[in-house]
């Protein structure tokens, strides 16, 4: 009987997991499967490229902007509340930006309010995913599911561009109309399995909250600061150097299509297997985390120096992929690292900004590498492995490990967070 009870939490556990993971998945998509239509929704609406860029960018900057604000009503209600309206939003904006590209006059502008719309929507997304990972397990099984949740979102970054090229088949704008029915699962899977604990009190005011907040920033923002940027900048990299491989592709060897969106996955399933494997392994070992950080980041650097003698695909992909492990050693460990640092009620706003940054450095890619490679091959890969060698000796001096995490009872009953340590001690 007892065997029997434990198979049934053991699958509403694995139910739970899915939930979460599917929170990200949604993120990813926003972008990611409309960069293959991008081309064609110029032609078909007649606008320019930089207009074109817009639709890119009215997501992110959206999104950027709104996700500390909906971690702090995340902090101050529930996760689940802002989740489910910011998952309705984003569909929504997509059912708009759809129909808008279908039948309206004056679709552009429509486009644009559909976009805005989803990047407020997608601000619930990820961050969120981390902090209900944060809240509902503990010790190394929720270094696993964070592990699972960045793996879920690489996991979106490796099929969006191919799933979105085959509903390009459809009709362009097919893939607007994807994205409610994305939406809806997600809506489903967090309504009936995500099951979230009673706030033990009612949550504090607002200026009580800041204070907190400031404390916090003042006793451990050095390092946070520090893990912040480590995040930004590995997924700054990786769209940078994914915007110039999608490039050379199109220009240099006439790849388009499923095929051209099929070999920009291979670096990003590397980076997904990684991190799925460094998730489930580092437990809340947390100098085993930081020593996968700084070999993350050194792999990185390696990587991109070496990158400037390669130029034929297939050797430049095989040295790529170096930076891709990197990219998975270093994510779920910061994540963890991050979500680990503050107590419960304060957890939704620290991972919030969190994914802020880890948004802009995903915006901001594509841009400043344009810029790079009208500049110089060369310096483009030098000043990459340069950034990434920096940071890594910011994470190497800056970000500071507990003194307790060996010690601990299994049993504890107390969240076991870097900030509590350093209260409690």
């Amino acid at each position: 009987m007892s065997g029997g009870v434990s198979l049934s939490k053991q699958k509403h556990k694995g139910l739970t997991i899915t939930a979460i993971g599917s929170i990200p998945l949604i993120l990813v998509l926003g972008n990611s499967m409309l960069i293959p239509i991008l081309p064609k929704m110029k032609a078909e609406l007649n606008i320019s490229q930089f207009q074109t860029s817009l639709v890119i960018t009215a997501f992110s900057i959206s999104a950027a902007i709104m996700i500390p604000i909906l971690g702090y009503l995340s902090d101050r209600f529930s996760r689940k509340a802002v989740v489910i309206p910011a998952l309705t939003l984003y569909g929504l904006g997509g059912l708009l930006a759809g129909a808008a590209s279908a039948w309206f006059n004056n679709a552009y502008t429509w486009v644009l309010a559909g976009r805005i719309m989803q990047g407020i929507g997608a601000a619930g997304t990820t961050s969120m995913a981390m902090a209900l990972a944060g809240d509902l397990f503990k010790g190394g099984e929720q270094s696993k599911v964070l592990g699972l949740v960045e793996a879920s979102n690489g996991f979106g970054k490796v099929i969006s561009p191919i799933v979105g090229s085959l509903l390009a088949l459809i009709v362009w704008y097919a893939a607007f109309f994807a994205f409610p029915i994305f939406c809806l699962i997600s809506i489903l899977l967090t309504i009936f399995f995500i099951k979230e604990m009673k706030k033990k009190a009612d949550p504090p005011p607002i200026g009580k909250y800041v204070k907190g907040l400031i404390s916090i920033f003042k006793s451990e923002g050095r390092w946070l600061s520090v893990a912040y940027l480590t995040g930004a900048t590995c997924l700054f990299t990786l769209f940078g150097i994914l915007f110039y491989i999608s490039d050379v592709l199109e220009k240099d060897y006439r790849i388009d299509g499923v095929l051209k969106g099929g070999i920009l996955a291979i670096p990003l399933l590397f980076m997904t297997t990684t991190s799925y494997i460094t998730g489930t392994k580092i437990g809340k070992n947390m100098k085993l985390m930081k020593k996968l950080i700084v070999i993350g980041l050194l792999l990185m650097t390696i990587s991109f120096a070496s990158l400037v003698f390669f130029k034929q695909l297939i050797p430049f992909f095989a040295v790529l992929v170096v930076s891709s492990i990197g990219t998975g050693l270093a994510l779920p460990c910061i994540n963890s690292f991050i979500t680990g640092s503050v107590s419960t009620e304060k957890r939704g706003f620290v991972t919030s900004i969190y994914g802020s940054v880890r948004f802009l450095g995903v915006a901001i890619g594509p841009p400043i590498y344009s810029i790079l490679m009208d500049w110089s091959r060369m310096g483009m890969f030098l000043t990459t492995a340069g950034l990434t060698l920096f940071v890594c000796l910011l994470s190497l001096f800056f970000i500071k490990v507990g003194k307790k995490e060996k010690g601990q009872n299994k049993n504890e009953a107390v969240e076991d967070s870097l900030f509590e340590k350093l209260q409690y001690t």
